[in-house]
């Protein structure tokens, strides 16, 4: 399962970012932020073990657990409903206010980990974490590479290294992901942390240097035409 927020004060030390742009001009893109406010009925789940799982699984329903506030609940919530949550413009990192049936407590909410069915790719199983609005959380944000490194035209080829960012903000600041542009890296190049620029709001927990998103490098085995021509005028000498 992946984590993809948590309470705390995240991992390691944080590192402000810089505001200066730094690097090979590295751009990024922001998409839409999890401010989005959904509301989710789902119903106490009194039976526990996996026989009930998989009775609630055969019904369309995706059993869970709700922390925070005291007590873990168990709870259940239909796979349609479930689905239309997680499918807006913040994703799975939508905070949700959760309802249980028969109670009137709103509790705002962010998906902590999550389980899929290895065949079906459904989603199996849930936890979400009450979080408060006001306080930073930790989570794992996603990049996405965008655009054609100039490299790519005279044979480099681009590989994601890193595909994940560990970030603190606010629950609402928290962003689907991040799309960072890669269109100016050359052969050679390697995109790091601290070539992203800074992102309002947000505050960057893995080591700026050391974090490597993505490199630009000529294949190995790949020889450039005059130095292998060189090589065959040595070896016939």
């Amino acid at each position: 399962s992946s984590v993809w927020g948590k309470s705390g004060t995240g991992r390691g030390q944080g590192h402000e970012r810089q505001s200066a742009q730094r690097g090979h001009g590295c751009r990024y893109n922001l998409p839409p932020m999890s401010g989005d406010r959904i509301k989710l009925e789902v119903r106490p789940r009194e039976e526990l073990g996996s026989r009930h799982t998989r009775r609630l699984r055969k019904q369309g329903l995706i059993p869970g657990v709700l922390y925070g506030n005291g007590e873990p609940r168990p709870i259940v919530v239909g796979e349609r409903e479930m689905r239309a949550a997680m499918t807006g413009s913040s994703g799975l990192h939508a905070i949700l206010d959760v309802v249980v049936e028969g109670q009137a407590t709103v509790h705002p909410s962010v998906l902590s980990e999550y389980q899929r069915d290895p065949i079906r790719g459904t989603l199996a199983h849930f936890d979400r974490r009450g979080v408060r609005l006001d306080q930073v959380i930790t989570a794992t944000v996603t990049i996405n590479l965008v655009g054609e490194p100039v490299g790519a035209k005279t044979g480099g080829v681009l590989s994601l290294v890193g595909r994940e960012l560990h970030v603190e903000a606010l629950p609402g600041d928290v962003p689907e992901h991040i799309d960072v542009d890669v269109s100016s890296l050359d052969v050679g190049d390697v995109l790091r942390l601290e070539d992203i620029p800074a992102i309002d709001k947000i505050m960057f927990l893995d080591d700026p240097h050391e974090t490597v998103i993505a490199t630009v490098s000529i294949p190995r085995g790949l020889v450039e035409p005059e130095e292998a021509e060189v090589e065959e005028g040595e070896e016939v000498e």
